[in-house]
């Protein structure tokens, strides 16, 4: 049986950021929605307002990968159920609410290293925004709406 979107969106909250802290979880969560929410570009014309669409869009998330670099993948949202805390940011998210200084940010992530690059993805599509503990987040430019 397939997963609510509550739960999904918990399970990839809980996955992609568990260890950031509420407001790093709070920040994943919000740039997943964005992707649902998304006016134009790709997340538009690929998942169509529709959660699960977006997280499982292929190569968006590691989480939703079985196999990485050729091992298994002990980091799923299937092998790491959510804790209360994933479902509360889950339901906050789902209400509406943002994290306001990730605005409108379609990407996030992880250069493991201390500084962003000032573009993600690579193709110029996203501009940094902000650092929230070990992720980088990225609004889109005007490029992204050609996707």
């Amino acid at each position: 049986m397939p997963y609510s979107a509550r739960e999904l969106l918990a399970r990839i909250i809980k996955c992609e950021a568990g260890g950031e802290g509420e407001r790093g979880m709070k920040a994943v969560a919000t740039v997943v929605m964005n992707r649902v929410h998304a006016p134009y570009g790709e997340y538009r014309r690929v998942a169509q307002g529709d959660l699960r669409k977006v997280i499982y869009q292929e190569c968006q998330f590691d989480c939703v990968k079985g196999i990485i670099g050729g091992r298994s993948n002990p980091q799923t949202i299937w092998a790491n159920p959510p804790e209360d805390i994933h479902y509360e940011i889950a339901d906050w998210a789902l209400a509406g609410n943002k994290l306001y200084n990730v605005g409108q940010c379609l990407w996030y992530m992880n250069p493991y290293r201390p500084g962003c690059p000032y573009t993600f993805p690579w193709n110029g599509t996203g501009r940094y925004t902000i650092k929230i503990r070990n992720h980088c987040f990225y609004q889109p430019t005007e490029r992204y709406r050609d996707t």
